[in-house]
């Protein structure tokens, strides 16, 4: 289970300004806004507390430092250098980057491990760093006042979702207020994206990195974009909306060719893309989930510190969630969601499901699900609009004596009944991690060593993860085609 932004952030965000007029520092325009540079500091802070408390810091002091460092220096040099700039590494797969206002940036591991070299990652925190820069998030709180958004709900929302696309877009909107759409808060504009592609550059060239390497950055999304098609294609489904740095900016094709003729403007000796020393630094980092956020291991899942595993039936997808694991059908419209319930909620079921779940009606069975005490109930309550619905829920006393809730969800009681028997299956799966569990749920890491005379498919046939020679060619840049040299340094995927 991975990690949230909260709905409590909301309540610190929720400001009121009648605007002031300051001097873009990028554009050196005058624009009125309801964020001046003191309230975007004094806010940021704020809202940085929460993202480390709710996303999760990566805990690897050494690529802490290195990013920190990087991004200083590029933060030095860019329209806001008097800023006290913060450069955080989130402990996440997710393929995403963000900034929030008043100088706070975050890259995900996720990105990182998909970047080639120093002067790749260089070109994602310097795009971030042109979004605080040219007061993207101010912009667009002003844009969006009108529609009853506090000062910084649009600006910090907006970028914090950039990591969960339109679906988690709306989830949050609507805890913000009904009446605003998912795309709304969702994105920057695109001029304010290719703004922050040209600063990017710009600051890029200012530190002797090739303003070319943005044209690798654009390339490692676009072939994303091709393996998640590929990957969907060959699984029988649609290609999927991406939900991650690549869906909040314009068409990857439009930004390849407006970095190309921006990275030609600028000239200079460029010699040392830093591709080593980032290796160096990359290496024996996490790939994918980590043992904190429990282990997706194809039908299975497994969480390690709690003790716990359950198994996706055939044909069913594993969601590892904010806070909460997901077992979704196929037609997504039914699931299981496990939760670790809270030591405040108690040891009582009877209790938990009265003060959780408020049925009105219904009744509960004990039982035992692999030698774990539980209670089943199957009843009906009322959702937030007054209507009925079908209650179906069991909470378990698992491993440590914690207390889990599972709960199937469906889009209406049809779907429920359709997906009653591999509900069944997936609650019924809920275990103790076995030995061989505990085996299986070892952590993959990235290393690096000398390209084989055998290729991708040699080091294919000792990697772990799923599609192993794309998986390869996608981390080392190669998807579209083409190879190192023998001999050259790659990426590869270990068990640890």
């Amino acid at each position: 289970m991975k990690l949230k932004l909260p709905s409590l952030l909301l309540a610190s965000l929720l400001l009121s300004a009648c605007g002031t007029t300051v001097v873009n520092p990028v554009s050196g325009q005058a624009e009125r806004t309801v964020m001046d540079e003191s309230t975007e500091i004094a806010e940021g802070a704020k809202a940085h507390q929460q993202v480390l408390q709710e996303y999760g810091v990566y805990n690897n002091p050494a690529v802490q430092a290195y990013v920190n460092t990087l991004g200083q220096r590029l933060a030095a040099q860019s329209h806001r250098k008097q800023l006290q700039w913060h450069f955080t590494v989130l402990d996440t797969p997710t393929i995403n980057a963000f900034a929030l206002p008043g100088g706070y940036v975050y890259v995900t591991r996720g990105i990182m491990a998909y970047m080639d070299s120093e002067a790749d990652l260089a070109g994602v925190v310097g795009h971030e760093i042109g979004h605080v820069t040219a007061r993207h998030g101010a912009q667009r709180a002003t844009s969006q006042q009108n529609a009853g958004l506090g000062v910084l709900a649009a600006s910090v929302l907006g970028a914090v979702l950039e990591s969960q696309g339109i679906a988690g877009a709306g989830k949050m909107a609507g805890q913000m207020s009904q009446s605003v759409a998912a795309g709304y808060v969702a994105s920057y504009g695109r001029d304010q994206e290719l703004q922050a592609d040209a600063l990017g550059a710009e600051y890029l060239a200012r530190n002797t990195f090739d303003p070319r390497n943005m044209i690798d950055v654009i390339r490692v999304l676009k072939d994303q974009e091709r393996f998640a098609a590929d990957v969907a294609k060959a699984e029988g489904r649609s290609a999927p909306a991406q939900g991650d740095w690549l869906s909040s900016h314009p068409s990857n094709d439009q930004r390849l060719n407006a970095i190309t003729q921006l990275a030609s403007q600028h000239k200079g000796n460029y010699t040392d893309e830093g591709r080593v020393r980032y290796q160096r630094v990359i290496a024996g980092m996490a790939f994918g989930e980590s043992t904190d956020q429990g282990l997706s291991r194809g039908r299975n899942y497994y969480h390690a510190a709690l003790g716990f595993g359950v198994t996706a039936p055939a044909g069913w997808q594993i969601q590892n969630d904010a806070d909460k694991l997901g077992l979704m059908n196929p037609a997504r419209d039914a699931a299981l969601f496990v939760r670790l319930l809270p030591a405040k909620a108690g040891k009582d079921p009877a209790a938990i499901i009265r003060d959780l779940l408020k049925p009105a009606s219904g009744q509960s069975q004990a039982l035992s699900i692999n030698g774990l005490q539980a209670t089943r109930f199957l009843g009906t309550r009322q959702d937030a609009q007054g209507q009925t619905q079908t209650l179906a829920a069991t909470v378990v006393r698992g491993p440590a004596d914690n207390m889990y809730l599972l709960q199937a969800l469906a889009k209406d009681a049809a779907a429920l009944q359709r997906a009653q028997t591999a509900l069944r299956e997936a609650e019924g799966s809920f275990r103790a991690l076995s030995a061989q569990d505990r085996a299986a749920a070892r952590p993959w890491v990235i290393k690096t060593v000398p390209y084989p005379k055998g290729g991708f498919a040699e080091l294919a046939r000792s990697s772990p993860v799923e599609r192993p020679e794309q998986q390869l060619r996608l981390i080392n840049g190669y998807y579209s085609g083409g190879e190192p040299k023998p001999g050259q340094s790659v990426k590869v995927i270990e068990l640890h």
